[in-house]
């Protein structure tokens, strides 16, 4: 894989590693100062972690988790897309997915979200439209599944866990991202829908 035909993906992928790597083991402060609290954020306090919170993760298997959903997904969807609409797409999700939160988490107090989740299902579910029938192997299940088929099974799963799930995720942020992906792409490129269908 050429980064330098990718180069808003490996600019995200690096900083993304080094500032969450950073901020789990030399700099444990950063996770405080990045961390998105919508309860300070619909008050107009710390806006600015709308955006830093999805650059810090929780652990080493949450950052794991979304670098490597972004590695195989984001470098081809910016070659797609190009830079330009990659970058808005990814920006755009972020902040997006962090509304959802806020709408839902406004008057908790302490509630607190992190993580690129919201953004890289963004990348994914673009990717899906324009590679409907592509598989995807979801570990630790060794099955190739195809795109368009996880992609039901993602959804269907993220609205339960939204309303039942007690895990500390964030599935808002998941499926507001996964809306955004799939949004983006039908406003910016709407013959990709006729191309899927």
């Amino acid at each position: 894989m050429n980064n330098l035909e990718s180069p808003a993906a490996a600019l995200l992928f690096g900083v993304t590693l080094a500032v969450s790597l950073l901020a789990l083991y030399r700099m444990p402060g950063l996770i405080g100062r990045f961390v998105m609290r919508p309860y300070f954020v619909a008050r107009g306090k710390q806006v600015e972690t709308v955006v830093t919170s999805g650059f810090v993760h929780g652990d080493l298997g949450h950052l794991l988790f979304n670098m490597v959903t972004f590695y195989f997904f984001a470098f081809t969807l910016e070659r797609i897309l190009g830079t330009p609409a990659f970058v808005v797409l990814y920006f755009a999700a972020l902040v997006l997915s962090s509304v959802c939160s806020i709408a839902k988490e406004r008057n908790n107090p302490q509630y607190a979200t992190l993580g690129a989740s919201g953004a890289i299902s963004a990348v994914l579910f673009a990717y899906i439209l324009y590679e409907p029938f592509s598989t995807l192997v979801i570990f630790p299940i060794p099955i190739p599944i195809p795109a368009f088929v996880f992609a039901i099974a993602y959804i269907a799963y993220s609205v339960w866990a939204s309303k039942n799930g007690r895990d500390n995720i964030n599935h808002d942020a998941h499926l507001c991202g996964a809306v955004t992906g799939v949004g983006f792409v039908l406003i910016t490129d709407p013959a990709a829908l006729g191309r899927l269908l």
